[in-house]
């Protein structure tokens, strides 16, 4: 079975990181981001740009995503679209997303929005660290490291 590592790559802070850890394990890549990103090319990596509309990166992700494919997204929506297809989906901090722990990522965001709405400042996301960055690149190297010994059973 051949498979993909899809990135939401609109505010992905690990790209380079993600081409050189597919290209160790022979997987392509499939970079989306409206035309506002400039995104690098690179061998094995297939870049698609869309228009900058809401949810035009989403809905290009959706459509092309496939069983076993690896998305990498901070968008919680954007996951469940992945999990539905039966993908594998990270952050882009290494932590990975299920069926069982996606509702509640959803409604916690729903409630923030809520609170957002009424006037109520709420904590965006932290910055990004050395240590999200290295537990980004442990869990994706164990995701493709189990894939590739799937695959050779």
């Amino acid at each position: 079975m051949t498979y993909k590592i899809v990135v939401d790559a609109d505010a992905c802070p690990m790209k380079a990181e993600i081409v050189q850890t597919a290209a160790k394990f022979g997987v392509g890549v499939l970079m989306v981001a409206s035309f506002d990103h400039l995104l690098q090319p690179a061998e094995g990596v297939e870049i698609v740009q869309v228009d900058r509309s809401d949810q035009s990166v989403d809905l290009y992700i959706a459509n092309r995503i496939s069983a076993g494919d690896v998305l990498i997204t901070q968008d919680f929506g954007v996951a469940m679209l992945g999990l539905g297809r039966r993908a594998i989906a990270m952050s882009n901090r290494g932590q990975m997303y299920s069926d069982r722990t996606i509702g509640f990522l959803l409604e916690r965001r729903h409630e923030q929005a809520k609170l957002r709405r009424g006037g109520k400042h709420t904590k965006g996301p932290k910055a990004f660290t050395d240590e999200d960055r290295q537990a980004f690149l442990q869990t994706l190297t164990k995701v493709l490291s189990r894939m590739q010994e799937n695959a050779g059973m």
